[in-house]
Formats: C-alpha cells, sequence, structure tokens
C-alpha cells in the first residue's frame, strides 16, 4: 500500500519536473515523496 503511494507520487513529481511547474509545487511534492520513503523504511525496519 504504501509502495503503491510512493509510486503514484513519484510520477506526480516527474511529471511536475517534466512540465517545467512551478518550484512551490515541484518542492512540496518532493516533501510528500521523502515522508513516504522515510514511513515506509521506518514499517520495512520494523519487521526485521
Amino acid at each position: 500500500m504504501l509502495n503503491d503511494e510512493i509510486c503514484k507520487l513519484r510520477d506526480k513529481l516527474n511529471k511536475s519536473i517534466e512540465q517545467g511547474d512551478d518550484y512551490s509545487v515541484t518542492y512540496k511534492l518532493s516533501v510528500e515523496l521523502d515522508e513516504l520513503i522515510a514511513k515506509y523504511y521506518k514499517k520495512s525496519k520494523k519487521k526485521d
């Protein structure tokens, strides 16, 4: 589930960069993606 969210947000970020969206939009997406990735690793670390 988290993995799917990460993939979707990564695609959104890539499109934002390709389209030359405003920096604030791209930055916001990047921060959201970083937070999801951190959650993913936090959960996977708990499993170990």
